[in-house]
């Protein structure tokens, strides 16, 4: 279905204001690499810094295929979405590229992180454990909404 289509049902397409605003109040998304076979998608907490990085931690150990990934990619995907309720929803996919956080871009990378979800056992867990801060650059976003209920709706 085309958002054109979609439009008379209350869908609209997200500004990049707005999209920048959604970005700064979430902190989960799902990012996809490619991979041979079928992309892989990882749900992963973020930082976003208000303009056009996110930035994440991953926990590195022996055989990270996350981190592979990321460094093998030249291109990634990031999912961000929020649903309320049936008729209250937000989503934004996300293109770009990942990559390690250049030391001199590590303070911006951990003010960003501060929002950024995690489990407590997630947290437990990784004490200790060696850490390396990615960001993922956005080459290009598209995003849309619904805010309420369609039109003739009666609940």
């Amino acid at each position: 279905m085309t958002l054109e289509r979609l439009a008379q049902y209350g869908v609209e397409r997200m500004d990049d204001e707005a999209v920048r605003t959604f970005l700064t109040t979430q902190s989960v998304g799902i990012l996809g690499l490619p991979a041979a076979d079928a992309p892989v998608l990882l749900p992963l907490s973020f930082g976003f810094d208000g303009e056009s990085t996110l930035y994440f931690t991953f926990v590195l150990g022996g055989d990270s295929e996350k981190q592979a990934r990321a460094e093998q990619a030249e291109a990634a995907t990031f999912l961000v979405y929020q649903a309320d309720t049936a008729f209250t929803w937000q989503s934004a996919r996300l293109t770009g590229r990942i990559e390690p956080v250049p030391a001199d871009d590590l303070d911006a990378a951990r003010d960003a992180l501060s929002n950024a979800w995690r489990p407590t056992l997630f947290e437990q867990s990784t004490e200790g454990a060696d850490v390396e801060l990615y960001r993922f650059e956005v080459a290009n976003w598209a995003a849309i909404k619904q805010a309420g209920l369609p039109p003739g709706f009666d609940g």
